[in-house]
């Protein structure tokens, strides 16, 4: 980690992470939370944009490689340290200011339920200046309103550098719309989780 990275990294106190990506998500969130220790000292939530029709093996899939406990999100679940929440296909998930979650099955956001602009925008409203937001490799535009937002809300805004990504739409479009505080390689974003859950 550079020490820029590191000064930025330092000054933070985050309470919550939210995580959305698209084609070539799987691999790319398995890059950043592989080793991360089950006492880690945060909520982590994930958007990955699946088809309605499936029913979601994410949470089984994650919890094979994952040290973190894993687990789909529950609707009105209060949102606990140490867990990964994936959202479950065919809802919006969004997080209340109760820092519980919530389901909704209203319209598609470019073109996805569940939405990744969903989740940061209500993520925002929740936690402010206490949110990181991770914007990694996907195939449309989604997440990079919510991911602006977060912005404006005094999150830590990460976008995957577009020239590691799978996939580079859905970073490139952020990039576009919103200068992020930081924009980062898959390894280099897990090193900054692995500082921000050491961070007292």
């Amino acid at each position: 980690m550079s020490g820029d990275v590191a000064a930025l990294v330092a000054t933070r106190r985050i309470e919550a992470v939210c995580l959305g990506a698209s084609a070539g998500g799987f691999e790319a969130l398995l890059a950043v939370l592989e080793g991360l220790p089950a006492t880690y000292p945060m909520p982590l939530v994930a958007v990955l944009h699946l088809p309605d029709h499936h029913e979601s093996k994410l949470a089984e899939l994650f919890g094979y490689r994952l040290a973190l406990r894993v687990r789909e999100a529950r609707d009105k679940e209060t949102l606990a340290p140490g867990v990964l929440y994936v959202a479950p296909a065919g809802y919006h998930l969004s997080i209340e200011v109760d820092r519980s979650f919530s389901f909704s099955c209203e319209d598609r956001v470019s073109y996805a339920r569940p939405s990744i602009d969903v989740l940061f925008a209500s993520a925002a409203d929740a936690y402010g200046k206490s949110l990181a937001g991770i914007l990694l490799t996907g195939a449309n535009y989604d997440g990079a309103a919510g991911l602006a937002g977060m912005q404006l809300a005094g999150a830590l805004t990460i976008v995957q550098d577009p020239a590691t990504a799978a996939v580079p739409t859905m970073p490139e479009a952020a990039i576009a719309r919103m200068k992020p505080d930081l924009i980062l390689s898959l390894a280099q974003i897990h090193a900054v989780l692995r500082r921000l859950g050491e961070t007292p």
